[in-house]
């Protein structure tokens, strides 16, 4: 049985990867001065940060819709015998949705709903993609993923509210006490939901070290096959090869897989945020 794997943009899944593999990345959107420019194809997150940095206002994202969807999933059914499609949490975007109702008009369309956002949801693409290869049908493929997308551990560092203030995700109160302070809060995924962790003070580099530190403690506890590394633009590639490098000191990942945040998680985490994914035993 030939399978299709698809996923949202949102998944920050490398070019060369998902071209390796073969996975189609549907693009959402990124609304800027009344313009829809495809998260990835026509905009990409330093577009985003230099719009800001010169005086812009911040745009807005938005799902992929409905026709988006239909048309490249009838595409891929004249080419394909099931298509398994992943995107970010429901309770996060309308992608879910509009992808579930695109599906309806066609037959072995699979819509996974990741709980999830940015990495965490590659690695469910990355588990997909082997499965498929290995000739597991698309109900096996999905009943086992949608069991094993709750021993992800997604979470991330922010440098800055003001990004999640201008989005309207953060109150201007909150976010200007924590930049007083130099709080730097950890966000993690939790049931679907972002949630606030532990809050760290000082310069956001020193603070990714302990970050990273905290949530690798458990050895024990982790599937150490895989590890997602994802940043958005804003760091020297100095620091950055240092904080893989502890990563790996930490815990002996098989693999440890770059990522660029995209667009979708860059308009609202903004520059200088950084993350690691992987899943628990």
């Amino acid at each position: 049985m030939r399978i299709k794997i698809t996923a949202d943009s949102t998944c920050d899944l490398p070019a060369d990867l998902a071209r390796q593999l073969d996975v189609h990345i549907f693009p959402l959107y990124v609304v800027m001065d009344g313009a829809a420019r495809r998260d990835g194809v026509e905009i990409t997150a330093r577009d985003i940060f230099d719009h800001v940095a010169a005086g812009g206002k911040l745009g807005n994202t938005a799902a992929v819709n409905v026709g988006d969807y239909l048309e490249q999933f009838r595409a891929f059914r004249a080419e394909y015998d099931a298509v398994i499609h992943f995107t970010i949490s429901q309770t996060m975007s309308a992608c879910f949705q509009n992808a579930n109702i695109a599906a309806a008009e066609l037959d072995n369309i699979y819509v996974v709903d990741s709980k999830n956002l940015s990495v965490g949801i590659s690695l469910l693409v990355l588990d997909a993609c082997r499965m498929a290869r290995e000739g597991q049908s698309p109900e096996e493929i999905v009943s086992a993923l949608e069991a094993k997308r709750e021993k992800l551990d997604m979470s991330f560092v922010i440098d800055t509210l003001d990004y999640l203030k201008a989005g309207g995700r953060c109150s201007p109160l909150v976010a200007l006490g924590a930049n007083l302070l130099s709080l730097k809060p950890c966000v993690e995924l939790k049931g679907g939901q972002m949630d606030v962790g532990k809050k760290y003070r000082g310069a956001i580099e020193k603070v990714i070290l302990k970050y990273l530190a905290d949530r690798l403690a458990d050895v024990e506890s982790v599937d150490l096959t895989r590890v997602f590394f994802v940043k958005s633009c804003g760091f020297k590639e100095e620091f950055l090869a240092e904080a893989r490098q502890e990563v790996m000191r930490l815990c002996p990942f098989a693999e440890l897989i770059d990522a660029e945040a995209g667009c979708t998680i860059s308009n609202h985490c903004g520059p200088k945020t950084l993350g690691i994914a992987f899943y628990r035993k």
